[in-house]
């Protein structure tokens, strides 16, 4: 073999082992890119997933900052709890109530009278405590709004008839018409002496919003599995299938005697 095809034999074989160096050089930035790019990926969906799992079950809160002020009256843990009835009473019935929920609102109209009858009888306590599932299920504020709202009629003194205008006027489940602020207040026109000055700033201005707030976390913390939750003297009667307006008169009224 000639000394020019030897040279030429070795450059060829030169020029073959820079191309694969350069090769392996390609593939290893190619691959500390692939593995980089997977980190933040990872890193981008764990913290999407923190995000969601920290607001489910919440409404968007974007109005309930702010000092927590409870309403006239609110006693129990927190202040979270707006009594009706005589503190005397040895019956006490704890419901849990979201103002957008349509079982809620079958609860309230079955019950209502019987409740109503009690409580005037001094035989019954009821402690009503305010949820916000259904914002943070279905979207928007209604919920909220509406237990900021009925929170305003507790410090006027006006919560009951209140609380069974919002009930009886509840919109569809997916219709958030109580978001609308002038809605509530055009509501509180069916109660005598509330729709005032002061109970419109109260709703406009948001007053209760981060009670509610409060409120709606110690729903979540409680581990009850929706709303209504209803408990009397410690036992959930709205699980009980046998329950009717008139065996919770009957039980009330045996604990009275």
């Amino acid at each position: 073999m000639s000394e020019k095809n030897r040279e030429g034999k070795r450059t060829a074989r030169q020029k073959l082992a820079a191309e694969r160096e350069k090769q392996k050089s390609k593939d290893k930035r190619r691959r500390a890119l692939i593995v980089g790019a997977s980190v933040v990926c990872v890193l981008g969906l764990a913290a999407v997933i923190g995000v969601v799992a920290a607001n489910a079950g919440k409404d968007d809160g974007s109005e309930s900052a702010g000092p927590i002020v409870a309403p006239s009256g609110a006693q129990g843990k927190d202040g979270l709890a707006i009594p009706v009835g005589e503190e005397s009473a040895k019956s006490t019935l704890v419901i849990w109530e979201d103002f957008r929920c349509p079982a809620c609102k079958a609860f309230e109209l079955a019950y209502r009278d019987t409740i109503h009858e009690l409580t005037e009888a001094g035989q019954l306590k009821v402690e009503y405590h305010l949820a916000t599932i259904i914002d943070g299920n279905m979207g928007g504020t209604g919920s909220r709004k509406s237990a900021n709202a009925a929170a305003c009629a507790q410090d006027a003194g006006r919560f009951t008839p209140y609380h069974d205008v919002l009930f009886t006027n509840q919109p569809a489940e997916t219709d958030d018409a109580f978001a609308d602020e002038s809605k509530l207040i055009d509501l509180a026109g069916k109660v005598d002496g509330l729709d005032t000055a002061l109970f419109q700033e109260c709703v406009e201005g948001g007053k209760h919003n981060s009670w509610v707030e409060k409120s709606n976390e110690a729903f979540r913390a409680g581990g009850f599995s929706g709303t209504p939750t209803v408990l009397l003297d410690g036992k959930n009667i709205y699980q009980d299938r046998s329950m009717t307006p008139a065996k919770l008169k009957q039980l009330v009224q045996d604990a009275n005697k």
